[in-house]
């Protein structure tokens, strides 16, 4: 009983800290906020702030995901007819973020979920990249389920997310600056494009085969699907792949070689859960449940995981480092083949077809 109540102050305190952080985001910004001030709105210690959050960058991307679970999560009846008009839904759906024209700069900057200034060192940029890489692969995927079909649609996701991250920017900078409808109608056009998209790596010829073999795969029980946010398993047919923060933009690899039967679970790992790990986990998150809004539940065969235990990563016999690229392809409830190193996601899911 001891234990238990102890857990319950742990939690009222955590939401304490959270609710006076996001006052305190609110009124002063990121970079203005102050932890003691923090502790004060919520009549706690320094200490027991930060018993709970590492730093000010944690408490506030906590902030942000707290705020995430609060959007509408309602799913589309009625998918989008054609490419151009899914561009055009996923922009409209993406734009609700934007601040309002009587928003401070501070609020402005909590109701885009901007991490503008957040993540300015090196480990943060890298990650930040490689997480771009793979918001643009989920919504090509989704992209590429619209009619006219074609083989990829990343460059056009490329070019979508650059125009509403500036969407973003510009309404942050500049309120009342451009009309949210302009960015949607442009973002339609932009679906009409032509633009050469070909999926043509020139390092994929020189990537090394997978090791074969036959070990034992024995998986979590149960993890959680973040474009769905349900629990999936990962025992089926399928190339497990495990992407440090800095490599998650190469997802698409494994997704291209593997086949169209095969299940392809991205593992995301970091040495750093409470910052980077809740980057990944925020940008993702924002990104899917827009996904499921316009497009319905996924139908896709591609799963991503937040590894932050590295349990997944485990059962693959790999680290959790933030640079990590590993690979399983996993057959009949075991692992016939894993890969390191760079394209070990494109190796695993072609080795079968390599004799």
């Amino acid at each position: 009983m001891a234990r238990l109540t102890r857990v319950q102050q742990q939690a009222r305190t955590r939401a304490a800290v959270l609710v006076a952080a996001a006052q305190e985001f609110a009124e002063r910004g990121y970079a203005e906020a102050k932890v003691d001030r923090i502790a004060d709105r919520a009549e706690l210690t320094r200490g027991a702030v930060y018993s709970n959050f590492p730093g000010k960058r944690s408490l506030y991307l906590a902030v942000l995901l707290e705020a995430l679970q609060d959007r509408p999560a309602a799913v589309s009846v009625q998918p989008p007819a054609d490419v151009a008009e899914a561009a055009e839904a996923f922009a409209r759906v993406w734009l609700e973020r934007l601040p309002l024209a009587g928003d401070t700069a501070a609020g402005a900057q909590l109701r885009a979920h901007s991490v503008t200034g957040v993540f300015d060192d090196e480990p943060g940029r890298a990650a930040m990249a490689a997480l771009t890489q793979m918001e643009s692969l989920l919504l090509a995927l989704r992209l590429e389920t619209s009619r006219p079909r074609e083989t990829r649609r990343v460059r056009l996701a490329e070019l979508l997310l650059t125009l509403l991250h500036g969407a973003d920017h510009l309404a942050q900078a500049a309120p009342g600056f451009g009309d949210p409808f302009d960015v949607t109608r442009a973002c339609r056009y932009l679906a009409a494009m032509e633009a050469p998209d070909v999926w043509d790596p020139p390092h994929l010829p020189y990537i090394g085969p997978a090791q074969r073999c036959a070990d034992r795969w024995e998986p979590p029980a149960e993890v959680i699907d973040a474009l769905t946010d349900g629990p999936v398993s990962c025992g089926a047919d399928s190339v497990v792949v495990v992407l440090g923060s800095r490599r998650l933009g190469m997802a698409e690899e494994a997704v291209r070689a593997a086949r169209t039967t095969d299940l392809v679970t991205i593992a995301a790992v970091t040495s750093d859960p409470a910052e980077i790990g809740a980057l990944v986990r925020l940008r993702i998150n924002a990104l899917a449940t827009t996904l499921r809004r316009v497009f319905g539940p996924s139908g896709s065969r591609v799963r991503v995981v937040f590894d932050f235990d590295g349990s997944l990563a485990a059962a693959a016999g790999t680290e959790t480092a933030d640079d990590a690229e590993a690979a399983v392809l996993i057959r009949a409830g075991q692992i016939v083949a894993r890969a390191t190193g760079r394209g070990a996601g494109h190796a695993a899911a072609i080795a079968e077809g390599e004799r």
